[in-house]
This record gives C-alpha cells, structure tokens and sequence, in this order.
C-alpha cells in the first residue's frame, strides 16, 4: 500500500493550459496497474480543453465551483458534485468563478497518461 499526501506531489503547469496545474498523485510510477488519479487546479477564468476520448473517466470537485459543459451547454459544477464522462462524450470543465477549483480526476492508465 502507498499513502501520500496530494500536497506532498508537486502542481505541474498543464501545457498549452495557461492557469491550470496538475498533480499525478497516483499511476504507473506507484504501480497502479489499470487506473490514474490525478488533482487538478483551474484558476478562475482557466478550463479544460473541450475534448472527447475513447475512454470514461471519472471527476470529483474538491473546492470551488464552475461549469461542465454537458450535452451542448454548460451545467454548473461545485464542491462535492461527482462526474462521469462516458467515453467518446464531448466535455469541458470550466473555472467561471473567482476562486480556486480543484478536482480529482480517474482515468485509465492505458489512455497514454
């Protein structure tokens, strides 16, 4: 068993995402054979890119609050709202506050991640 602290994995800046980082608190390093976690902070104003993929992953917002975009439009999202993104589903999370929103992202490891 592994057990750290997310706070303890330092935030890398997301590529081509200005105000977003990402920590890899969990995946193939640790020997996670079949899943990634990751903690992500968009910035107010910051998002996701708007994107699909051939697989699911899943979403928990940690803090903050912001907006999905879900079947064509954007839903609002906040602390304690959980999501899944069935794969090849279009979706976009998007940081419309002025506060940090921070959230757990699941996927799989064999998505090139």
């Amino acid at each position: 068993m592994i057990i750290r602290n997310y706070r303890d994995i330092e935030a890398q800046p997301v590529p081509d995402l200005p105000g977003a980082t990402i920590r890899w608190v969990i995946s193939a390093p640790q020997g996670a054979p079949n899943f990634a976690m990751r903690v992500i902070e968009l910035q107010p104003g910051a998002a996701s890119p708007h994107h699909a993929h051939d697989w699911e992953h899943e979403m928990f917002i940690l803090s903050g609050k912001g907006t999905a975009w879900k079947e064509g439009k954007e839903v609002p999202i906040r602390e304690g709202d959980t999501l899944l993104v069935p794969p090849n589903e279009e979706h976009e999370i998007i940081n419309r506050s002025d506060g940090l929103l921070r959230f757990i992202c699941l996927i799989p490891v064999q998505s090139g991640n």
